[in-house]
């Protein structure tokens, strides 16, 4: 997701309590606040030598110890916002992908993907994911691309059971 898509999912669900999904049915707490705001640029080289850039929007939070126990949410307004102040001192590059950093006490940080988007009568709730490192330069370093098994093809002996 973009910044740009990130801020119109914002902007369409105002009225609305923020929530972030961190792992299957976990939740960053009531008592999240966004302290950061990030605008990174990445300018890589790859094991293969091929070069790549992109941009990043990272957006930290962080549960306050002070308010354990909160129940109500941050609004998605209020969200907007701390954005909209960012984005005065530092302007966003719309085409920039947007993680959020979190972690707490059984969760390491992470730069998180957001993956998905629900939305229920009062609340915005945003599906995160831990991304997974990968080799970009598969066929120039010779790194076999992992065989595809059909389903139902696994037969006793055959090696994929």
């Amino acid at each position: 997701m973009t910044i740009k898509d990130f801020i119109e999912t914002l902007s369409a669900n105002s009225q609305k309590e923020l929530l972030f999904e961190y792992a299957p049915g976990m939740l960053v707490g009531a008592n999240y606040h966004i302290t950061e705001v990030k605008n990174i640029h990445v300018d890589s080289v790859d094991c293969g030598g091929q070069a790549d850039t992109w941009n990043e929007t990272i957006i930290q939070l962080w549960e306050s110890p002070e308010e354990l126990g909160k129940k109500d949410y941050m609004d998605v307004a209020k969200a907007l916002q701390i954005l909209q102040r960012v984005s005065k001192v530092k302007a966003f590059k719309m085409s920039s992908f947007v993680k959020i950093e979190y972690s707490n006490a059984q969760f390491h940080t992470a730069n998180l993907d957001v993956v998905g988007v629900k939305v229920n009568e009062s609340q915005l709730i945003l599906s995160l994911h831990v991304g997974s490192t990968d080799c970009k330069a598969k066929e120039l370093c010779g790194v076999p691309e992992p065989a595809a098994i059909e389903a139902n093809s696994c037969t006793p002996g055959g090696g994929c059971c």
